[in-house]
């Protein structure tokens, strides 16, 4: 008999390696996350990508074959998929952070990566951000850069409810890095005073 810690354990295991190969296969399609939920009529897959017509295909060819394969490999049953777009990805740290460690794979400069992200970030209209890279960086010691512009809130109450934190690794010649990116949304914040103009009475 199966307890209850066993099937999340057993469930956990299985969106790991969902997502992970989701990672590996929708590269190119700006692959986000994925929710899997259970439905009366089968399992219904909803995947967060940047580009949703890359998850789909040419007439519906990728996608018809991720079904195939989430019903095969995964023992999914009947699964219906559904593709979100992201809005606003600049202002998504998960895609942020995937899109550094593709330049990074690609062989541009870790400096020159984060720079250029951190100037989309920014231009997206994000309060602050930054971004961390580490790794075997200029040398065979591991250590780490980090990068940052505006405000990016750190403790409190506001800080975790209001920035949005992401990490992702990329294997390298020299080794594994680990990018990390928090980005503080155009929100306004909790602290801000406004002066109310008194009423004029006529």
């Amino acid at each position: 008999m199966v307890t209850v810690k066993q099937f999340f354990i057993t469930q956990g295991l299985k969106y790991m390696e969902l997502n992970d190969y989701l990672k590996s296969r929708l590269v190119r399609a700006g692959y986000v996350d994925v929710q899997v939920f259970r439905t009366p009529i089968g399992t219904r897959v909803v995947i967060y990508a940047e580009r949703p017509a890359l998850v789909i295909g040419r007439r519906g060819a990728t996608i018809r074959e991720l079904a195939q394969t989430l019903q095969t490999k995964f023992g999914f049953e009947n699964p219906q998929i559904d593709v979100i777009e992201i809005q606003n990805p600049e202002l998504n740290p998960k895609i942020m952070a995937y899109r550094i460690a593709r330049a990074l794979a690609r062989g541009v400069k870790f400096r020159r990566a984060a720079f250029i992200a951190l100037h989309n970030i920014m231009e997206a209209g994000a309060r602050g951000a930054e971004i961390v890279i580490s790794g075997k960086l200029t040398s065979e010691r591991h250590r780490f850069e980090k990068f940052r512009d505006g405000v990016v809130i750190k403790s409190g109450k506001p800080g975790e409810e209001l920035v949005n934190e992401a990490t992702v690794q990329v294997l390298l010649k020299p080794g594994i890095y680990g990018v990390k990116v928090k980005i503080m949304p155009p929100v306004e914040l909790p602290d801000k005073i406004k002066i109310k103009q008194p009423e004029v009475v006529t």
